[in-house]
């Protein structure tokens, strides 16, 4: 983005975002910087712990335009190793160590703000947009008058359940199974099987909610919310996100890698081994259409060894071919080695001597295997990024949830969008492989599965149009957002009457 584009950039104006330290929300944040400085070419600045900075240079491209900017942090401050800046290879009950930590960052983040607003160089409109787990920052940007924003990287029905979920606890005030969450119609129930662990045993003083509780009434506060989504897929989820939060919400998704950007994918950097491009396309090329079933439960996910013998039993009685991203599991150390006691004996060696599957160690190229027409169904984890490149693929989905708000998402994916079948939830749920085999046959199929694909074709449809460039109505609605949005934070209007923000 050099050359021309530099003479058209207007460094009066600068937007600053804060992403909290997974890759999760980073690679979305990643996207949305982007996407505005695309849209807008003013100054951006990404700040981040130094590990995380450090893994992002390869993610922009070398101009003035794209500032990284290291804050600095000491994890063995806070009940953590020196390495640990990410909670992607964490153990759960220390993710909530870096989220408590993540705080300490305030000081610094404050200085570099007041540093910029009082630089000789300043400039005339900033916007800081924070993470949803980072919204005390825009704590910080109310206090020096600043626009700030909140952005959820998730999409809006299963933010809407996280924050209701958080904030009312509404499983700890009784002893069913099943019980109604604030902000949906009463007849929406949540069974106790659809939540973290942590948030089971959550009543409000324990760690977990010392958190999020805060974090979610500070975000309620921002003077708007970007939302990683699409107001024509998530219609009922963004009417939930708007009326619980009473916010200006603007949905921009989907927030995907842009098709001929080599450096955008966050996940390639420093990954050593795996499934290289070249290698996953020779192996789908092998097969024919929708025939292959790609199996990854995200970048810090991992289910039982006890799961995994019946997931593994599963796909082989099935018989179809696969590619399964695979780790250790939730027993041992995500970042070991990977022992073949953990599969059926002779699993990985009957799948490739009958060229029906390969395992792959910690990482494979997830897009361009979506984007494969040999690819016939994903077996996720739901995260909400997975998810949408799913379905920006128009891949269907087998969903097995494992935290967070992958749970709710499964719930949308399936029941509003008919483009998802849940095959177990959790890290404890006894699975079968019988069953593993009936979900894996059925959506894979030439019945259900066949109507799966052509809903997740009409949602892939619908993900395009979002992003399309047009001038007025023929711009898509993701594109019309994001401009009112920088309209908005950056030139001072209201979005209501064009008047001046107060």
């Amino acid at each position: 983005m050099g050359g021309n584009s530099e003479q058209h950039h207007n460094y009066q104006e600068h937007v600053l975002l804060f992403p909290f330290m997974a890759q999760g929300h980073i690679i979305p944040f990643v996207e949305l910087a982007k996407l505005i400085h695309h849209r807008r070419r003013c100054t951006i600045t990404v700040v981040s712990t130094p590990s995380n900075i450090r893994a992002l240079t390869s993610s922009f491209p070398s101009t003035p335009t794209f500032r990284l900017v290291p804050l600095p942090f000491d994890p063995t401050h806070h009940s953590l190793s020196s390495s640990d800046e990410s909670s992607d290879t964490l153990p759960t009950h220390h993710i909530v160590r870096l989220l408590h930590a993540s705080r300490s960052l305030r000081p610094a983040f404050s200085l570099l703000l007041s540093d910029i607003l009082s630089s000789p160089s300043a400039p005339s409109r900033l916007c800081v947009i924070a993470d949803i787990f980072t919204s005390w920052a825009c704590e910080v940007a109310e206090s020096l008058s600043v626009y700030h924003a909140v952005f959820t990287t998730c999409g809006g029905y299963g933010t809407t359940a996280y924050f209701s979920l958080w904030q009312h606890l509404p499983h700890a005030h009784t002893d069913a199974d099943e019980f109604a969450v604030p902000g949906f119609p009463n007849s929406f129930r949540l069974r106790r099987s659809q939540l973290s662990s942590y948030m089971r045993a959550a009543d409000g003083a324990d760690q977990w909610s010392a958190f999020f509780q805060p974090a979610i009434a500070t975000s309620l506060k921002s003077k708007s919310m970007l939302c990683n989504s699409v107001e024509e897929v998530e219609t009922t989820g963004f009417r939930l996100l708007r009326d619980y939060t009473g916010l200006r919400v603007y949905d921009v998704g989907p927030l995907l890698p842009f098709p001929d950007d080599k450096k955008s994918s966050y996940k390639r950097a420093g990954k050593a081994h795996g499934l290289s491009v070249d290698a996953c396309v020779e192996l789908l090329d092998a097969h024919p259409p929708n025939s292959v079933l790609y199996v990854s439960f995200g970048s810090q996910n991992t289910i039982s060894a006890r799961q995994m013998m019946e997931l593994a039993k599963g796909i082989e009685a099935s018989g179809e071919a696969f590619i399964w991203v695979i780790r250790p599991p939730v027993e041992f150390d995500i970042g070991g080695e990977f022992q073949n006691e953990w599969l059926p004996e002779g699993f990985e060696e009957r799948a490739r001597q009958h060229a029906r599957g390969v395992l792959v160690r910690d990482w494979a190229p997830q897009l361009e295997i979506l984007s494969h027409v040999s690819t016939g169904a994903f077996l996720s984890h739901c995260g909400w990024n997975s998810a949408l490149e799913s379905l920006s693929r128009g891949v269907p989905l087998i969903g097995w949830p494992l935290a967070s708000e992958q749970f709710y998402n499964s719930v949308m994916l399936e029941e509003e969008l008919g483009v998802c079948v849940e095959v177990a939830r959790g890290k404890e749920v006894v699975v079968q492989g019988e069953e593993v085999e009936r979900v894996v046959r059925e959506v894979m199929g030439e019945e259900r599965g066949a109507e799966m694909r052509r809903r997740a074709a009409e949602v892939r449809r619908l993900l395009e149009e979002a992003m399309r460039e047009g001038d007025g109505e023929t711009k898509g609605s993701s594109l019309r957002a994001i401009d009112e949005f920088l309209e908005v934070a950056l030139s001072g209007k209201s979005a209501m009457n064009g008047g001046c923000l107060n």
